[in-house]
């Protein structure tokens, strides 16, 4: 039945919460989550993203989030920011970004009790001051 549901889900491209897929995710939002690279990937990805200066024009910075979910809507992981101007390879969870440009995630394919996790779909979520973005990925062993 599980897999049913997958397949089902996958063939409709829903995204947690009821949401159907966008593109490009968050454009319209003065900020852009990419596809991951590689895409399936086996055990790491990087996640893109972009922030806009339209993001920026209040001269204030950005709290930035990125979650990983499985297709039951459970909380999977934190990727860590990359290049980040307060530290590399903090989880990105309310970070604040304080200039516009091109940036990434980094996950291990691990979930938060540091256990590889299966093969299958997941979803990135991408908070941007409040603004959603989703985009499905494939984890393959």
């Amino acid at each position: 039945m599980r897999r049913l549901a997958c397949a089902f889900v996958l063939c409709l491209g829903i995204l947690p919460g009821g949401l159907v897929g966008q593109e490009p995710p968050g454009s319209d939002s003065g900020f852009r989550l990419e596809q991951n690279y590689p895409n399936p990937f086996n055990p790491e990805t990087r996640i893109p993203f972009r922030l806009t200066e339209a993001l920026f024009e209040s001269g204030e910075g950005v709290t930035v989030s990125v979650r990983i979910f499985n297709i039951l809507q459970q909380f999977v992981a934190a990727p860590v920011a990359l290049a980040y101007p307060g530290g590399e390879g903090l989880p990105l969870l309310q970070l604040r970004y304080t200039a516009p440009g091109a940036y990434e995630a980094f996950w291990d394919g691990r979930d938060r009790n540091g256990n590889q996790v299966a093969s299958g779909v997941y979803f990135v979520q991408m908070v941007v001051n409040g603004r959603t973005a989703w985009m499905k990925m494939f984890v393959t062993k």
